[in-house]
């Protein structure tokens, strides 16, 4: 039988030798230097057992056994014997010598996906041209290649071994470990692909050769000399075979590209010792053996093939004993797979921390521009534009950014319209001006595993109410810069501002309390340039309302008594409007009354408005954005104070602001009493209700100590010692302050923790 085989092969390789198929040959050189065909009917690689010509048999094909025989059961148990045994394993370990001799698999393996996964996916798919195409590319790219050259030798001497040890179905154990000594020099990734390329030479010629005896005279004289089974004809007796075949060369081809990635993964990131690449090191040997081991499963079967034109076929035991074996490798190549996904996390996590260190870096460096601070935070590569401008929605890249104060728009997906109109304004406004000229950038902050359509559509709806630059995708910015975001300029929920100047120096880690207060007057955002507003500002109603109702400012400017008032009990207000228009009837002065809502409550808001559009009960804002941004303002001026070290007892500002935010956290309506700049008196719904009835009790102090004062004097004598003040602070917009003082009695108030998920 060897000199049959022996002889067989030689007659292949001078057919394979032939001008008219000479694609493939033992020697891998001969397959990167390919000659051209001479015969343009003759195709390379030809497809391999095609479905037409197994649907076009009149013959049914052989059941497998539902369950293995008692035969069967002994095959199993041996070839599987020896999987768990450490004496194997110590003998594996014993052949493994590795003498540091280095082997790109690259281009065997390009060439292998060619022969192997390549054509076996064809035998299922019938794609011929494009993959014939494909292959002589793939072939002609790989010519320039000398390497093969020198590993012909130990690649003949595998097929030389597959070749004749295995096709006598000797133990598969004995002849995989001969091939592991031959190997013994080699890494383990070596060691797999030399072996698959060996068997690929077996594969292919296989293939090859039984494919084309059928249009060839050539090939079909090779045939008879080797016995081949005819393929059209036995198709359906020998298709379990064929498909167990195919199944066992893929997993031993999955598994072998494994241990060739664990092999390639960066040292730098990753070493030997490392828990998730050491427990995989130790599988690899044992991974390695049975891939091995597949293989001189696969040439047997092969093998068994020769000599069989004329016998009857029995295909059963050997598919099945394939497809048990290809089971087991498949086992394999899933533990590898998920260890390999641990090292590839690993391997992330290390370069996610080197990034975010090297953005703390690069803050702390001085640069001529704000280039690389750009990059390193939004986009470091040059293939694409990784923004979008607003207005023309084009493509742009960060060059438009460059030696300018970039505003830096941090937010989720729930970034509110009202915010965006707020900066829309801004936006428009500061580019008119030269002299506060910046440009913004929305950097959205998403979460990749709850990514879907709705909240990609969620995502370009904000982007399009955009006027400024954005991201063209949120997951361009990397991991580490989101930690980064997070971890040092502190953002969680709550959209920030951060403010980056010219050179790419932090100017405001959130700049968004400045914009929200005094807009574009706060350029260039810095915490020097926010101080000296501060110190030109009082408390005062110009500083409530200022940027949101012009009208507002007019009543002062004219010495009109005017009424800031919030809540939403529909009873207070109209009782509370009621007696306030009353008052001011009595007591012959003009009042206006201005309905200021409550924070965090738009939906709500929206109702309140519309009720106010029917009866009328005091002039109103009609829109939400001006009731929002009113709070919205309040809740800045309060954290600004924060980040400055401001407290209740040596900031007034900041006093009143945390008094107006307690009223609004009632549920009552409140009151505030204004006259001119700095006349003020507040109180909440029923002290404030209280002192208008009770307006001819202090109604002859006005004309000695003034309307406003005369008030405020009355509304001290009504404060009771038993009351309750809450004050609600978002816990996501910065600092919660350590000491908050009651709005009725100036006593310390206790803190307690509040979760909501609703503000509706």
């Amino acid at each position: 039988m060897c000199i049959l085989i022996l002889l067989g092969s030689m007659i292949a390789l001078a057919f394979l030798k032939h001008p008219l198929t000479s694609k493939l040959s033992y020697n891998y050189s001969h397959v990167l230097k390919p000659k051209k065909l001479t015969n343009p009917t003759i195709a390379w690689p030809i497809d391999i057992l095609s479905l037409r010509h197994i649907t076009n048999m009149a013959s049914h094909p052989r059941q497998l056994p539902s369950a293995p025989n008692r035969m069967q059961q002994k095959r199993e148990r041996r070839l599987f014997s020896t999987s768990d045994d450490s004496a194997m394993m110590k003998q594996v370990q014993a052949t493994h010598a590795p003498d540091g001799r280095e082997v790109d698999v690259k281009p065997i393996i390009q060439i292998l996906d060619e022969i192997l996964i390549q054509v076996i996916a064809r035998s299922v798919e019938g794609h011929h041209e494009k993959r014939e195409q494909d292959t002589l590319e793939t072939a002609a790219a790989l010519a320039e290649f000398d390497m093969l050259d020198s590993l012909a030798f130990i690649i003949q001497k595998i097929f030389c071994e597959l070749s004749c040890k295995c096709s006598g179905g000797g133990d598969a154990h004995a002849s995989t470990m001969v091939l592991l000594n031959y190997l013994s020099n080699y890494a383990w990734h070596a060691k797999v692909v030399l072996t698959l390329a060996a068997f690929a030479v077996i594969f292919g010629e296989f293939w090859l050769v039984s494919e084309m005896s059928a249009a060839n005279t050539l090939a079909k004289s090779v045939a008879l000399l080797k016995q081949l089974p005819d393929i059209v004809e036995n198709s359906t007796s020998l298709r379990p075979q064929f498909d167990a075949l195919n199944k066992l060369v893929k997993a031993a081809m999955d598994v072998s590209m494994c241990i060739v990635e664990f092999k390639e993964l960066p040292s730098e990131y990753i070493s030997e010792d490392t828990p998730p690449m050491s427990v995989a090191s130790t599988h690899i040997p044992i991974a390695a053996y049975w891939v091995i081991r597949s293989i001189v499963a696969c040439a047997s079967q092969i093998a068994s093939l020769i000599g069989m034109r004329n016998e009857s076929i029995s295909s059963a035991t050997e598919a099945w004993e394939l497809s048990s074996l290809a089971h087991k490798v498949s086992s394999i190549y899933e533990h590898l797979k998920n260890q390999l996904a641990q090292c590839y996390q690993y391997i992330d996590e290390k370069r996610h921390v080197e990034a975010f260190h090297n953005l703390i870096r690069l803050f702390e460096s001085v640069h001529v521009d704000n280039m690389k601070i750009l990059r390193a935070l939004i986009y470091a590569k040059d293939d694409l534009p990784p923004l979008i401008q607003g207005t023309t929605k084009a493509l742009a890249n960060l060059e438009v950014l460059r030696r300018k104060n970039v505003l830096l728009l941090i937010s989720d997906l729930d970034l509110s319209q009202e915010e965006i109109m707020i900066l829309d304004n801004l936006y428009k406004d500061a580019q008119s001006r030269g002299e506060t000229h910046y440009e913004m950038v929305w950097i959205p902050i998403v979460d990749k595993a709850s990514w879907n359509d709705v909240n990609k559509q969620k995502f370009e709806y904000l982007q399009s109410l955009m006027a400024w630059y954005s991201v063209r995708d949120p997951f361009i910015i990397e991991p580490s810069v989101v930690k980064y975001i997070k971890e040092v300029w502190n953002f969680t929920k709550k959209a920030i501002v951060v403010a980056l100047d010219p050179q790419g120096r932090l100017s405001s880690p959130n700049a968004l309390h400045m914009i929200w207060i005094w807009g574009n007057l706060a350029f260039p955002f810095t915490r020097e340039k926010e101080e000296s507003l501060w110190k030109q500002e009082l408390w005062s109603l110009e500083l409530l309302v200022d940027g949101i109702d012009p009208m507002v400012l007019e009543w002062m400017a004219e010495g009109k008594f005017i009424c800031l008032y919030g809540g939403e009990d529909l009873e207070w207000i109209q009782t509370f409007t009621t007696t306030a228009m009353n008052v001011a009837k009595a007591g012959r002065f003009e009042l206006e009354m201005v309905y200021v809502g409550k924070s965090n409550a738009k939906e709500r808001m929206q109702k309140m408005i519309n009720t106010f559009a029917t009866r009328k009960f005091s002039y109103y804002w009609p829109n939400v954005t001006s009731i929002w941004f009113f709070w919205a303002r309040l809740e800045s001026m309060l954290y600004s104070k924060l980040q400055h070290g401001r407290t209740v007892e040596n900031d007034q500002i900041m006093s009143e602001v945390m008094t107006v935010l307690s009223f609004d956290g009632s549920d009552q309506g409140w009151a505030i009493f204004c006259r001119g700049a700095g006349e003020m008196a507040r109180a909440k719904g029923d002290t404030a209700l209280t002192s208008l009835r009770d307006f001819d009790k202090w109604k002859d102090n006005i004309e000695k100590d003034g309307l406003v004062p005369a008030l405020k004097d009355y509304l001290n004598q009504l404060h009771t010692p038993h009351h309750c003040n809450r004050l609600i602070l978002p816990g996501s917009t910065g600092g919660i302050p350590q000491k908050v003082v009651c709005a009725e009695c100036g006593r310390q108030m206790e803190k307690y923790f509040m979760y909501r998920c609703c503000v509706e």
